[in-house]
């Protein structure tokens, strides 16, 4: 866990992925590509069953330790057209007390209807405050812009020309990119400038690197 402020509002990282921004109360969860698993299950790729399980344990998990009063998807939530997990995100909306908000990706081709009959609120962007969450990274003046789309990585190297892989969240001036939560979701590298933050997700911890 890494605690970050910005301009004055406070926001947990953690391993999963996912953010806890103190002020609002929200948790904010950035692409997490359901269904993606069972598409590639569908297409003859060696994915385990058990994966898609994942998701959702994963999911509970970050809600009982924030207990949070929303639950802020940051785009991407489904990877494609409506398949079988579907009715698994239904259950676990059942069980949910939080609210539920989706700013839509560019995966996110289902119906809004579909959203709206299960009680989520859908959005192309969300202002809180001087807070601007969308799921593309669009800097704007004036505003602080918390997003997903990227799926962030970084590389770390050891002495002994070892490297290692893993997922980030990526801080710049104006902006906050989250790492991709759902499984086999890949990473794009980043390049950060000096004065950029890295936060890289250990097993156990989230740890700044740069």
């Amino acid at each position: 866990m890494s605690l970050i402020t910005i301009q004055n509002n406070h926001f947990q990282l953690a391993c999963s992925g996912v953010s806890y921004w103190e002020e609002q109360k929200a948790l904010l969860v950035a692409d997490v590509h359901l269904g993606k698993i069972s598409h590639f299950r569908k297409h003859g790729s060696a994915v385990p069953p058990t994966a898609i399980q994942t998701n959702f344990d994963r999911l509970d998990q970050a809600v009982a330790q924030f207990q949070p009063q929303k639950i802020i998807f940051l785009g991407d939530l489904f990877h494609s057209a409506l398949n079988a997990e579907w009715n698994l995100f239904e259950n676990w909306l059942q069980n949910q007390q939080a609210k539920i908000i989706l700013i839509a990706g560019n995966h996110d081709i289902i119906s809004p209807l579909h959203y709206t009959q299960l009680g989520v609120e859908i959005y192309q962007e969300l202002w809180l405050e001087n807070f601007r969450l969308t799921h593309h990274p669009e800097e704007k003046e004036g505003s602080f812009n918390i997003c997903g789309h990227i799926h962030p990585g970084y590389r770390l190297v050891g002495l002994a020309k070892q490297h290692l892989k893993l997922k980030c969240f990526f801080r710049s001036k104006n902006q906050l990119i989250l790492p991709a939560f759902g499984e086999f979701t890949g990473t794009f590298l980043m390049n950060p400038e000096a004065e950029d933050q890295v936060f890289v997700c250990a097993k156990t911890e989230v740890i700044r690197v740069n």
